[in-house]
């Protein structure tokens, strides 16, 4: 059977092609602790459970506008009225089967083959794929040496006549860190002298410690007719597996984006969709719960990993990732690592390269305390035997 070169070009998810492989251990007998899945350990609140309840008994099982329902679209202006005093309306909001979708529908919309992308390095795994589904280039912005803040020089020196827009991605997967407000307007200046689109993934934005997360659009508000915001249920209300997200743009965006998702997915699931509404209307106190938990693990991961040899980290300041530099390891090609990591330690990580960072791994502290004890005492004796 003949299979599209788009298809062949792209490559698996890394991250879910080791929780894949730490699930299958698992099942083998293997007493595996996996910190390789980007997802909450929490169960969702209960002011989604009883919103999903109530609309299967209401009878909410048939299709929805395709946007997503109207209570949520507006729930969704709210939220980001209160959160950020940001002024949306219904018609400028998508609900999707998750944010996945809604950076793939964004870049359907905005990329056309041969445009170029700016990406910040080290940067998620799906963002490549994606821009590549759509016949663009992404461009890489090197951060590894400036801690993860891009800078403008290094910024200015891959735009081209060809460079489209650029994907934001803060607090960031996978180094946790999150762009400073003085970042954020020297690269809104650099998209407003270029006529660039911005891209703006704050789906961790809910998981910060201590410095504070920053939408671009309070710090230059002129953008917000070139600028996407996406976010979601999915890690702020511990509700991956609804599959819910949304993004906010203008209304011709969201009308291209609303058609484009109707030849794909139609709506989200309508229950999904009730029970997220739920979330944003009851479950505040469920969400800073579950972020003091990510601040105390935090602590303890950041910790114990300076406390080993060889390893060198920059602290995050949001989500929920550790980004650990093992260049100084013996083993310092990081797919090999994690192999031999997993294979004698039954410790699941991802390697950088994943997300462009060779000689690096990603920890995930989405995990309960026992286990980051006990996973970071198998991470030290590996690293001490070595």
């Amino acid at each position: 059977m003949k299979l599209s070169k788009r298809i062949l070009q792209i490559h698996p998810s890394a991250t879910l092609s080791i929780s894949g492989k730490s699930k299958t251990m698992k099942a083998e007998g293997k007493p595996v602790i996996s910190f390789s899945v980007g997802e909450p350990d929490f169960t969702s609140p209960e002011a989604a459970s009883q919103a999903a309840i109530e609309a299967i008994k209401r009878g909410e099982s048939h299709y929805t506008l395709t946007p997503g329902i109207k209570d949520l679209r507006e729930e969704i202006c709210n939220y980001y009225k209160n959160h950020f005093d940001l002024d949306y309306t219904a018609d400028e909001v998508i609900v999707a089967p998750g944010a996945k979708p809604l950076l793939y529908e964004a870049l359907q919309v905005l990329v056309d083959p041969g445009d170029e992308v700016i990406l910040f390095a080290p940067a998620w795994v799906s963002y490549v794929e994606q821009i590549h589904l759509a016949g663009g280039k992404e461009v890489l912005v090197d951060t590894i040496s400036t801690k993860f803040i891009p800078s403008k020089e290094n910024i200015e020196k891959v735009i081209t006549d060809k460079t489209a827009g650029i994907i934001i991605n803060s607090p960031n997967n996978p180094t946790g860190s999150m762009l400073p407000e003085e970042t954020q307007k020297m690269i809104a200046e650099i998209a407003s002298a270029h006529n660039l689109w911005i891209i703006f993934d704050e789906i961790y934005e809910r998981l910060s410690y201590g410095a504070k997360h920053v939408n671009i659009l309070n710090v230059a508000p002129e953008l917000k007719e070139q600028t996407i915001l996406i976010n979601g249920a999915s890690k702020a209300y511990a509700m991956t597996g609804w599959r819910v997200g949304w993004a906010l743009a203008p209304k011709e965006v969201i009308s291209k984006i609303n058609s484009l998702q109707g030849h794909l997915t139609s709506n989200a699931c309508s229950i999904a969709q009730w029970a997220a509404l739920g979330a944003l209307k009851g479950a505040e106190a469920d969400v800073e719960k579950m972020r003091q938990a990510f601040a105390e693990r935090r602590e303890v991961i950041i910790k114990l990993i300076r406390e080993m040899p060889y390893l060198k980290i920059v602290e995050p300041d949001g989500a929920f990732y550790a980004f650990a530099d093992i260049r100084d390891c013996p083993i310092p090609d990081d797919v090999e690592f994690c192999k031999k990591l997993l294979e004698e330690k039954f410790i699941a990580a991802v390697p950088g390269t994943a997300f462009f960072a060779p000689g690096f791994i990603r920890i995930s502290y989405a995990s309960s305390m026992d286990n980051i004890k006990e996973g970071m005492k198998r991470l030290k004796d590996f690293l001490t035997n070595l």
